[in-house]
């Protein structure tokens, strides 16, 4: 669909339906070949999808409900909402679910689960289609918010366009999903570094700021054109209420350039996320905010009985705790009671 060639065609098809089956009852074809009357085509909306067959229906399941779970919690953004539930729901959004910018989950009773993400006029969409295809679509709601130009000819680039939207959009949700923490990399974060001829500071990860900043570079990765400094300050402000400012953002943001954690192509104004940053990044909150401050904080209290709730995170947690205790008693160091 993306070759040169395609927008003939389809234009093809499109003219043997209007002048046919359409304009012929205004005009016939001899009036039309007299008349010369011709229409031209513009391309205003454009779905594109990918479908991934699986052998086994139980496995994708669980392999989209996984990815569903881990990247729901390092989405959690005012801007990317996250809701459950069963059954019929109200269409009308809420007070606050903003229509434009929102990451949705849902599993209707038909055992459908579904991640929509709504970046201004487009939407990248993930679902499970019947017993075996799990489906990835990235919809364009108007095709000039591409600058790609509209008319029929323009169709492959379109289409190419949005096929690159769908990797980017499938590969994210891989990395944010499983993280990576390459050797070393802990100590390297605080140490200066440069970009060209600039030194840069260190990323201290123990500041709330830094965490916060990390943190909302890591959501605004799925953005299939990046992102700027006024949307990652107005990200950390909507979601931790503090007042991060377009400098503060401006200040942080080479920080991570300078560990290679984000990128910006050319002279253009917005930061991108490569593949591989995105795994650290996801691994150093995680490590930060699921391993290390839960651990400590359950080393202080009693291994109670299960709840309700009990799932393997927990019984890992348990685990953990208990072989903490023992470390810390061998080492000498005491917790608070």
């Amino acid at each position: 669909m993306s070759h040169r060639g395609t927008a003939g065609r389809l234009g093809q098809v499109i003219d043997g339906w209007i002048y046919t089956a359409c304009l012929y009852f205004g005009l016939d074809l001899a009036d039309q070949q007299a008349s010369y009357f011709r229409y031209a085509y513009s391309v205003y909306q454009t779905e594109y999808s990918r479908n991934l067959l699986f052998a086994s229906g139980q496995m994708m399941e669980r392999l989209f409900d996984r990815v569903v779970d881990r990247t729901r919690p390092r989405l959690d953004l005012p801007s990317l909402r996250t809701l459950f539930g069963v059954g019929a729901r109200s269409r009308r959004p809420g007070p606050d679910l903003s229509p434009s910018q929102a990451v949705i989950v849902e599993k209707p009773r038909w055992n459908l689960t579904i991640v929509k993400i709504h970046v201004g006029l487009l939407t990248l969409k993930g679902y499970t289609k019947g017993e075996q295809v799990l489906r990835f679509e990235a919809i364009l709601h108007n095709t000039a918010t591409l600058h790609t130009g509209r008319t029929l000819d323009k169709f492959g680039a379109i289409v190419a366009r949005l096929a690159g939207m769908v990797d980017r959009f499938t590969t994210m949700l891989d990395c944010v999903d499983v993280g990576f923490l390459p050797d070393g990399i802990l100590d390297q974060l605080p140490t200066p570094s440069r970009i060209g001829a600039v030194r840069v500071g260190g990323i201290d990860a123990n500041k709330p700021r830094t965490r916060a900043a990390i943190t909302d570079v890591t959501a605004l990765a799925l953005a299939p054109d990046g992102f700027t400094v006024a949307e990652l300050a107005a990200e950390v402000r909507s979601r931790t209420g503090i007042d991060y400012t377009s400098r503060q953002a401006a200040y942080d943001l080479p920080k991570l350039r300078g560990k290679q954690l984000v990128v910006k192509p050319g002279r253009s104004r917005r930061y991108q996320v490569p593949s591989p940053a995105a795994r650290t990044l996801t691994a150093v909150v995680t490590l930060r905010d699921n391993i290390i401050t839960p651990v400590l904080a359950g080393v202080r209290k009693p291994i109670g009985p299960p709840s309700s709730t009990y799932t393997r995170i927990h019984r890992d947690y348990d685990t953990i705790h208990g072989g903490i205790r023992t470390l810390f008693t061998d080492l000498g160091i005491a917790t608070a009671a």
